[in-house]
């Protein structure tokens, strides 16, 4: 059975790509949102294996709704996606219990492997 995520980002395109890398390797992609608070309505509706997660969004950050799907889910498998220099934030991700982060712009393989990853 393909494994669900859900994607979560502000801008579209970026969720497309996203959606294109996984749905190419056999991910079932359950949903999408724009923003934090999109994102744990949606967690909650589809229950997903895996959530990527934008940090810097309108709304609510991705830190923000990564700790409250942790409220929902302790096991909540997320992953963080962060442009270059946000390296504070990416911290506090982890430490809030992110699994990996991948930085924007990014590669195909290293999205693939970060997700491949936080399943096993």
């Amino acid at each position: 059975m393909a494994h669900k995520i859900l994607i979560v980002d502000d801008a579209a395109f970026m969720r497309m790509m996203i959606k294109d890398i996984l749905s190419k390797n056999g991910f079932d992609v359950v949903g999408e949102a724009a923003d934090g608070a999109q994102a744990i309505e949606k967690y909650r509706d589809t229950q997903p294996d895996l959530v990527t997660m934008d940090i810097t969004m309108p709304e609510m950050d991705g830190i923000t709704a990564l700790k409250e799907i942790k409220k929902i889910n302790p096991n909540a498998k997320i992953i963080m996606c962060s442009a270059m220099g946000q390296q504070a934030m990416v911290i506090d991700a982890i430490q809030a219990g992110a699994k990996d982060f991948i930085v924007k712009p990014f590669q195909a393989d290293r999205v693939l492997e970060a997700i491949n990853k936080a399943l096993s």
